[in-house]
């Protein structure tokens, strides 16, 4: 079959690769219909994160018809539509029976990849370097799912695949950060980034019973977006000498009650800092540009919440005193995708969210390479690249 394969740091091909097999009598096998770019994607593609290999085949927000099934396989058959969190959970766990479908003990085959650096390990994610387990990604004409039970949730009949692809990862990782935040009526809700995690926070806060939601970013068409699709007031935090100052203007100074970060690592900035950020990371002395993160932390109220839902690795110059004084409570995670998913398919059912918005550049699994360097550059207002094999 035909897939996106990664082979160096910014060096995506689409090869030829050995069709997937059921391996355990749990899995599923899908044909791929849609699948659709991420930005934590881009922090391996850009060599932040490493334990990628030569040939990895890469995705993890995808959904598809399943075509085969194991004999232990109960809940799904094939011709089944379906769409998959990105996150693969054995249902089972300590973990997964509080719902925290991201930390699974049993899904990551290599855990000592991750003690070192997190103390324990994550759960397997689909295309997303070996420390998270090496299995292949959804940018392909086929891939497999293990535990489809746990993984694998029913597209109801009406539905788009358009609305339901951004189901597998950024609307569930949108909606967890909103609820993250313990909305109360009246809440002021600021999120950093409009790109597609950004954008369903944004909305999610809303369906929470946010009263406003603040989007701070610096492309137009993103901050339209955030006024048009999820309601929110903006800032261009390239037209303002401090967003901080901004924010505590415009919520009568005393600041958010709840700042989302949907930024992550690769976090864009002005001024000396981010130049520092910069420098430091070129020189691999440490992985994170933090500049959307410290501002969140500078920028919350007193006695506020912060959600972070950017992928980080090691930061320098982190305001931990800042947190700590002012009495902030940090939420953060990988997105708990079993959880959400049929709360979200809900939303869409009635209406109360359609997420299809996101799909601005359409292409052939073949020309998946240029679909990220769309995305990635952010061309002709590129919010996500999807991939149709």
């Amino acid at each position: 079959m035909r897939a996106l394969c990664w082979n160096g740091i910014n060096d995506l091909r689409v090869e030829n690769v050995p069709d997937p097999e059921i391996v355990n009598p749990h899995d599923a096998i899908l044909k791929v219909t849609m699948s659709t770019t991420c930005g934590s994607d881009l922090h391996f593609i850009d060599g932040y994160i490493p334990t990628m290999r030569e040939g990895d085949v890469i995705g993890h927000e995808f959904m598809g018809e399943v075509v085969e099934v194991g004999h232990e396989v109960k809940k799904v058959k094939k011709g089944d539509r379906v769409v998959v969190p990105s996150f693969i959970v054995c249902g089972n766990c300590w973990y997964c029976q509080h719902d925290l479908y991201s930390l699974c003990d049993n899904t990551n085959p290599k855990p000592e990849v991750q003690q070192a650096t997190f103390g324990q390990p994550t759960a397997g994610i689909y295309g997303y370097t070996h420390a998270f387990g090496g299995y292949a990604g959804g940018h392909a004409q086929y891939v497999r799912v293990p535990h489809a039970d746990n993984d694998c949730f029913l597209v109801p009949d009406g539905l788009k695949d358009e609305q339901v692809l951004f189901l597998s990862d950024a609307a569930p990782t949108g909606y967890m950060g909103a609820e993250f935040c313990n909305i109360h009526p009246g809440d002021t809700i600021a999120v950093w980034g409009a790109g597609g995690v950004g954008l369903m926070a944004m909305q999610s806060a809303f369906l929470l019973g946010a009263e406003r939601v603040i989007a701070i970013d610096r492309f137009p068409e993103r901050l339209e977006l955030a006024r048009e699709k999820a309601g929110a007031e903006t800032i261009d935090y390239t037209q303002v000498d401090s967003v901080v100052e901004v924010l505590r203007e415009m919520t009568g100074g005393r600041g958010p009650d709840a700042c989302i970060d949907a930024v992550g690592m690769e976090a864009h900035g002005m001024g000396l800092e981010y130049a520092y950020d910069r420098a430091k990371q070129a020189l691999h002395l440490h992985t994170d540009r933090g500049e959307a993160l410290r501002q969140a932390i500078l920028a919350c109220r007193k006695g506020g919440t912060l959600s972070i839902l950017g992928v980080y690795g090691v930061m320098d110059k982190f305001p931990l005193g800042s947190i700590m004084n002012k009495g902030l409570t940090v939420r953060t995670a990988q997105q708990h995708g079993q959880k959400y998913v049929p709360r979200l398919l809900e939303h869409v059912r009635k209406g109360e969210l359609d997420p299809s918005y996101l799909v601005t550049h359409r292409f052939p699994l073949e020309d998946a390479p240029r679909g990220y360097e769309m995305f990635k550059k952010k061309e002709d207002g590129c919010v996500r690249s999807v991939f149709i094999p």
